[in-house]
């Protein structure tokens, strides 16, 4: 029987590991389908108090964990598929078959990138249909290829690629930018990155190739359709709370985790990061909920006389 068990490694897993390890939980923490979060998929953080020139954001999340573990925390490698929240021991089932029973349990599982959900787009996944640059950039080096978005997100992917590409199309269905401004306009200035606004792609391009060749585009307010020759696409257009293994078991608002700092309708369940967070999304407000969710669950141990 766990006194905590941490459901996902990425800031807001891995803070709230530091702080249940350090007032003596011993938690367990679980990693996830993609164990790190989306921090590792980010090579420069820039935001990140007290990294003045910035940190790699796999580094960050190593540090992290290497914190945790110093601590007491202990991992496991693998995926939560089912849960029964409805009684005590609250029950974790692994996709291995096993089973994880805990008091309390913090879930920090995130949010998966968002497709486009056209047929062509699922066909070529893996092969130029991306949603991680920093994952897949190295395999177009000196290519052309595109990004669909236009917020933070988007644009911290295009600049990354014109790194390692000979050219990064944003495509955009609005005609300006929704990422932060001194993102924005380091696109705008870069001469590797050109734009085409007010455009969708209407299908994912793979001429006698079973690979990605190119798409075809259509401006949302002329209605013109064109075409780019590319041999990878990025899709940066948001994401999904990562909730499938909790739905029925907790009170969902618009798939994210409906929490009250970071206590969930459940007593002894805990969200926090971007599983429960629909509007800043950011490493730093996960890490701090993070911390929330370790101080509540103490509380709630606490109750018990656990």
């Amino acid at each position: 029987m766990e006194k905590v068990a941490i459901v996902g490694t990425g800031p807001a897993g891995l803070t709230a590991a530091v702080y249940a390890a350090r007032a003596g939980l011993e938690p367990v923490v679980i990693d996830g389908m993609q164990p790190g979060g989306q921090l590792t998929t980010t090579t420069e953080v820039e935001n990140y108090p007290g990294f003045p020139e910035s940190i790699d954001g796999t580094a960050l999340v190593q540090n992290m964990r290497d914190q945790a573990a110093r601590f007491g925390a202990r991992y496991i490698n693998g995926e939560i598929t089912e849960s029964d929240l409805s009684g005590s021991p609250l029950k974790l089932m692994l996709s291995d078959g096993s089973v994880i029973e805990s008091l309390s349990i913090i879930i920090a599982t995130g949010a998966s990138a968002k497709y486009l959900g056209i047929e062509s787009e699922q066909k070529l996944m893996g092969r130029g249909v991306s949603a991680c640059a920093t994952c897949d950039g190295a395999f177009y080096r000196g290519q052309n290829v595109a990004v669909v978005g236009g917020g933070d997100t988007a644009i911290e992917e295009a600049i990354f690629l014109t790194r390692i590409v000979a050219g990064v199309t944003v495509i955009h269905r609005r005609d300006e930018l929704r990422a932060s401004k001194i993102l924005a306009d380091r696109a705008l200035a870069n001469d590797k990155i050109t734009f085409a606004w007010n455009s969708v792609v209407e299908e994912v391009l793979d001429v006698e190739k079973n690979e990605v060749t190119g798409l075809k585009l259509k401006n949302v307010k002329t209605g013109e359709v064109s075409r780019i020759d590319v041999t990878g696409v990025f899709m940066a257009i948001g994401h999904h709370p990562n909730t499938e293994a909790y739905e029925g078991q907790l009170e969902l608002e618009d798939g994210f985790i409906k929490a009250e700092n970071t206590r969930t309708s459940v007593a002894g369940v805990f969200a926090a990061g971007d599983v429960q967070d629909p509007d800043y999304k950011q490493a730093v407000t996960a890490a701090g909920s993070g911390c929330m969710a370790a101080l509540e669950a103490e509380r709630y141990l606490s109750s018990l006389n656990a």
